[in-house]
């Protein structure tokens, strides 16, 4: 039961409606938006938006997956400068959302593009794009169902893929570089992706896999652009649906900003499904950890998940 209750707990903020209860917060460092989204207003409302900070309130002690204490930032103190062409370390989100959510990326949907009820935030659907998100079921967001009757990949424990692994509940990631690569360790199903750094080209017409094709190249000093092709069309790119076809092709912008600081942009081109271009992931901030910092882990098990359907999400519906 210990073992239901644990992958109930990770499976929230993907599988149900009342997933954000877990989230902390919101600090006084959050950055002015137009207040609550639509989706957090009214009496209709199912989500647990975050409030605004209470003056004189102080964030908790924080703790790892393993329970030591993590020391709080170092305030007033420069960074160093970044160092040449390395990117490599662990990173750990940084900042709040729009929803007041600190630590872990896209609850609900792409971060720079939230399923909330903001028309700037709908994506530019083609005709076929917008035939193609409706028949997708998300548990979360603006045209949400029930838990049971979603038909999100991730609940049958398929792998959430990419560019999902950038923008749906990322809270760290580890970068590692040799002279060939730059290999990222997710801590979501331990899972990991190789971008090719030895100057080779896209593939052409390549197999489609769970995450691609990976190359990248340094633009300059401290910016490592990727692009990425052959992604396989049953994936979603967010937890709210968003569809993508097979001429998607995915930029990541990893800009070193300073020693201890990183931001990463995602763009999304698929022109089939979106009539342009647009941003998933904007400048998003994430602060290098120290050498001994460890991940959190989550995997999905598909035993648990079903008995977690058994007991949680198929009761509500009933």
């Amino acid at each position: 039961m210990k073992n239901v209750l644990m992958t109930a707990m990770i499976m929230l903020p993907v599988l149900t409606l009342s997933s954000f209860t877990h989230a902390q917060t919101q600090s006084s460092e959050t950055k002015e938006h137009k207040g609550l989204p639509p989706i957090c207003q009214g009496e209709a409302n199912r989500f647990n938006c975050a409030s605004a900070p209470v003056e004189g309130q102080k964030d908790e002690p924080a703790f790892d997956f393993w329970g030591r204490p993590v020391a709080p930032p170092v305030t007033a103190q420069k960074s160093a400068p970044a160092p040449r062409r390395d990117i490599s370390g662990t990173w750990q989100v940084e900042g709040v959302d729009e929803f007041g959510y600190r630590g872990v990326l896209g609850l609900i949907g792409a971060p720079a593009m939230p399923s909330d009820g903001y028309p700037e935030h709908e994506p530019p659907y083609t005709k076929e794009g917008l035939e193609a998100y409706h028949r997708n079921k998300p548990p979360i967001g603006i045209d949400a169902v029930p838990a049971a009757q979603t038909n999100d990949p991730v609940k049958m424990c398929d792998p959430p893929g990419f560019p999902r692994d950038d923008l749906n509940r990322l809270a760290s990631m580890q970068l590692l570089q040799t002279a060939l690569q730059v290999v990222i360790l997710y801590p979501r199903d331990k899972h990991w992706r190789v971008i090719w750094a030895d100057g080779r080209e896209l593939p052409k017409d390549p197999d489609a896999t769970w995450d691609g094709y990976s190359t990248g190249k340094w633009v300059d000093n401290t910016t490592f652009v990727v692009q990425t092709n052959g992604t396989d069309e049953r994936t979603w790119l967010d937890s709210v649906g968003r569809p993508h076809s097979d001429a998607l092709r995915v930029e990541e912008r990893f800009h070193r900003v300073d020693h201890d600081h990183l931001e990463l942009t995602v763009t999304i081109d698929d022109p089939r499904i979106y009539a342009k271009p647009w941003v998933a992931l904007d400048k998003q901030a994430f602060k290098l950890q120290s050498p001994d910092f460890s991940m959190t882990e989550t995997r999905c098990s598909p035993s648990e998940m079903a008995k977690y359907d058994s007991l949680v999400s198929t009761p509500i519906v009933k």
